[in-house]
């Protein structure tokens, strides 16, 4: 049995058990059989004395985000390419256009996460947001052009997980306050509505790999590198912003990724946040 855990978007998510692409016309279409909590409490409970307890660590499909992978590397105190190599492998995305990252399960008869310790997970405090978000699933709708985008919780319910016969009451807005999913959801928009544009094919006819997908990849998922790339070509140099700033974007991995992503606006649109000198 595979687990499947994730974070999926309409007009250019899915859930992770479908690969193909679907565009939501309607905003009150949701996929069949799913239908959002609003401020409706499920029950749910995860904790050694489930007996299903860390079992969907093992044998599972997760997409691993920009947000996700810094927490991590940060936290096992290795460079963001390290991390890459060691611990992901690329999948097929949500669209043709730019790949998923996804982590590499351990190469063991069970096929654990690589972070899975006999006492539970090694890097809890830093875990991924598909970690964090289960037993929900998120939705956002980027098919709304104007105001914040809304978005939607779905009550998952495989037949593995013991934890929804445990009697702790949680609204969705209880359980991302408990489980400290804002910060989480706030990056994984942003990089939502990057790749808003990938889904453009803003590559114009250069095929898979090509020069310009490999710059988006590396701001996106191997900020180490993108902080060379910027201090060679000199690149903060180019667009205003105060010393202050300046000096925030060179030294916190966060920030720099959020101006990674204005610069990719700006390299691949022309509109974009930042203003050049």
């Amino acid at each position: 049995m595979i687990f499947h855990v994730s974070f999926f978007c309409f007009y250019a998510f899915e859930l992770v058990e479908s690969s193909d692409y679907q565009t939501m016309q309607n905003n009150d279409k949701f996929p069949d059989g799913m239908i959002p909590l609003g401020g409706k409490a499920f029950h749910f409970s995860c904790h050694s004395g489930v007996k299903c307890f860390t079992s969907c660590c093992k044998n599972v499909d997760m997409f691993l985000f920009p947000y996700d992978v810094i927490r991590l590397k940060k936290r096992l105190g290795i460079d963001s390419e390290v991390f890459m190599r060691r611990h992901t492998r690329l999948s097929a995305g949500s669209h043709p256009y730019f790949p998923a990252v996804m982590l590499q399960l351990s190469d063991d008869v069970e096929k654990s996460c690589p972070f899975l310790t006999e006492k539970g997970c090694s890097v809890y405090s830093d875990r991924p947001s598909a970690c964090r978000t289960y037993p929900l699933e998120r939705a956002v709708d980027r098919t709304s052009e104007r105001g914040a985008r809304p978005d939607y919780y779905f009550l998952t319910n495989h037949p593995y997980c013991l934890g929804h016969q445990e009697e702790t009451p949680y609204t969705s807005l209880q359980w991302i306050r408990e489980q400290q999913l804002q910060e989480y959801n706030n990056q994984n928009d942003r990089w939502a509505e990057l790749d808003t544009i990938f889904l453009t094919n803003p590559w114009k006819g250069e095929g898979s790999g090509g020069p310009l997908q490999q710059i988006a990849f590396m701001v996106c998922y191997n900020i180490d590198e993108f902080r060379l790339f910027v201090a060679r070509q000199h690149i903060l140099e180019q667009f205003k912003m105060s010393s202050k700033q300046r000096k925030h974007i060179e030294s916190d991995d966060v920030a720099l990724l959020q101006f990674g992503y204005d610069w990719l606006k700006f390299f691949l649109t022309g509109k974009s946040s930042l203003q050049q000198r």
